[in-house]
């Protein structure tokens, strides 16, 4: 997509952080506090459980073997599961919610699915506590001599999704009442967010195609589900994108907050870009199974193939929001890159963690495309290259993202300002410094072979000396980022505390308002050049990493991909 030609549409009377979400009802606001407060209590024990793991893959903890293949469990479980999924819920509601102007609809079956998810989450912890560690997936393998525990995790997790699944509905419900407002029609953020909940429920669906076998196994009314392997691997695809399709919306949502001007590409282009993620994600989760026995030459080639396709529709919304906020601030005066990235309201928690969110998606997508290449693969899929590259989107592009999309919404969910709103500006920059380090030191360990699954590297004093050194990176930089992002959470547990209606708006941080006249045209090429940047970061990447592979004398391989 070209932006060369793009101009800005007439700006709008720019918003304060609190407008879109002013016309929550009193009864949803409840209901969107508990969901936010469930989502950061999940996201605060994710962060305990990985500075545990970061400091025993550094090595300065040694725990029994057990426990450290526990914490692992409970750390994917808590972070990627529960904190992931109950703060998409959440944001989709508040989301819906502000598009009707109203009261949400169908709000039983929201508040149904919210306690259904609470009861998954305990039902989830207390098993991976108690069992043996299945590890995230639930690997019934793992569990042959302990059903319990296979009940455990697998019910826990049928009930996250027949929460967020009716989460969901009431989303949709609430949306689809906005047809019969005054303007008539649904804005690009409406029908993205139908777009968006249409993809959890079919995410809650292939949740029960992947978790409901082992669940009737462990309880004796089935036979031990031997295909829960492939299963995983096509829920896991649609788990893997769902925070990005999410993490675009909410940029989308924040880009028009902040900046008080509209998608530089218009209605109708953003409406195409929100239905293409139903078009490019599901045809391109082969390469997720790469390392299955077995698996023909013909069905990897084109797995490779289509998973070129898979970041297409991020990299257009990417492409709009870049350009719409660099139109902004042309608009604001003359002056080369840096005096119009000063104009952005940086001061603002929103902006800063949206910012980082953006570049370490582009970090991400660089070494990602390292990884769905059908030849490396099979050598780094089951190394620390894994966790090195996608901690930049799990963390720094997901986690980032619904961290903005709350400190804007927390304020008119509970009355009160923002906690030390300079303080969280600082903290996604510490969260990016950490991420550096972390990644630098977990792609290292990939191509140089150290196994992501094996908590104790050191195999008796046998392992290479060179593991150490970039262990130990993971380790300090694991801290670094866990640390600020502690600090981020609180602050808007903080301010979730109900404090008096009407506060909030005087201790808002500053939001930049757009000029009254329309900009002149101007060409926006910040986001196409990134782009480029992008591509060639991937080619040289992968570049660089087959090499690499080359010159090794041995290679870590394993089964059961991601």
């Amino acid at each position: 997509m070209s932006t060369t030609s793009t101009t800005m549409t007439s700006p709008r009377a720019p918003q304060t952080p609190l407008s879109r979400f002013a016309t929550l009802q009193t009864a949803d606001r409840l209901l969107c506090g508990v969901l936010i407060a469930l989502s950061l209590f999940a996201l605060a024990l994710g962060i305990a459980y990985g500075v545990a793991m970061a400091l025993v893959r550094s090595g300065l903890l040694a725990p029994a073997p057990d426990t450290g293949y526990r914490v692992l469990t409970l750390h994917g479980t808590t972070a990627f599961f529960y904190w992931l999924y109950t703060a998409q819920a959440a944001t989709v509601l508040l989301l819906a919610a502000a598009e009707k102007k109203g009261a949400l609809a169908l709000r039983g079956l929201a508040w149904a699915g919210t306690a259904l998810i609470a009861a998954g989450f305990v039902l989830s912890e207390l098993a991976a506590i108690a069992g043996p560690p299945l590890l995230y997936e639930a690997n019934p393998e793992l569990g042959t001599d302990d059903p319990r525990t296979v009940a455990g995790m697998t019910g826990g997790y049928l009930l996250l999704a027949a929460g967020f699944a009716l989460i969901a509905l009431s989303s949709i419900a609430t949306v689809l009442a906005t047809r019969r407002q005054a303007d008539g029609g649904l804005s690009a953020l409406g029908f993205g967010l139908l777009a968006w909940a249409g993809f959890l429920i079919v995410s809650a669906v292939a949740a029960v195609n992947a978790f409901l076998p082992g669940l009737l196994w462990a309880s004796g009314f089935g036979a031990f589900p031997h295909a829960a392997t492939t299963d995983w691997h096509i829920l896991f695809h649609n788990l893997h994108y769902l925070p990005l399709m999410a993490t675009v919306l909410v940029w989308y949502a924040l880009a028009q907050d902040l900046t008080g001007i509209s998608p530089a590409t218009g209605t109708a282009f953003s409406k195409i870009v929100f239905a293409s993620y139903l078009v490019f994600v599901p045809p391109t989760s082969l390469y997720h199974m790469f390392l299955e026995p077995g698996l023909p030459e013909s069905v990897r080639v084109a797995g490779s193939l289509l998973s070129l396709f898979v970041s297409v529709p991020t990299l257009i919304a990417f492409l709009i929001v870049v350009a719409s906020l660099e139109i902004h601030t042309r608009a604001g005066g003359e002056g080369g890159m840096r005096a119009r990235l000063r104009r952005l309201p940086w001061d603002n928690p929103a902006m800063a963690n949206m910012g980082v969110a953006i570049l370490t998606m582009l970090i991400g997508l660089a070494f990602a495309f390292v990884l769905i290449q059908e030849k490396l693969a099979p050598l780094l899929s089951d190394t620390m290259f894994v966790p090195g590259y996608f901690h930049f989107f799990a963390v720094g592009t997901v986690t980032q993202s619904f961290i903005a999309m709350l400190a804007m919404a927390v304020p008119a969910v509970s009355g009160r300002p923002l906690w030390r709103p300079r303080l969280l500006c600082v903290m996604p920059w510490i969260v990016l410094a950490g991420l550096l380090l972390f990644g630098a030191g977990g792609l290292g360990a990939g191509l140089m072979g150290v196994p992501r699954r094996v908590v104790d590297i050191g195999y008796g004093g046998e392992a290479p000396a060179i593991w150490r050194p970039f262990m130990a990176m993971v380790g300090i930089g694991g801290v670094l980022f866990a640390s600020a992002l502690a600090v981020s959470v609180f602050g808007v547990l903080r301010s979730l505390v109900p404090g008096r209606r009407g506060l909030a708006a005087a201790a808002e941080p500053h939001v930049a308002a757009a000029r009254s006249a329309a900009a002149p045209a101007a060409a926006a090429w910040t986001g196409p050049l990134a782009v480029v940047l992008l591509v060639a970061a991937m080619y040289g990447a992968t570049i660089g990493a087959f090499e690499l592979m080359q010159s090794l004398p041995v290679t870590a391989a394993g089964g059961g991909a991601h």
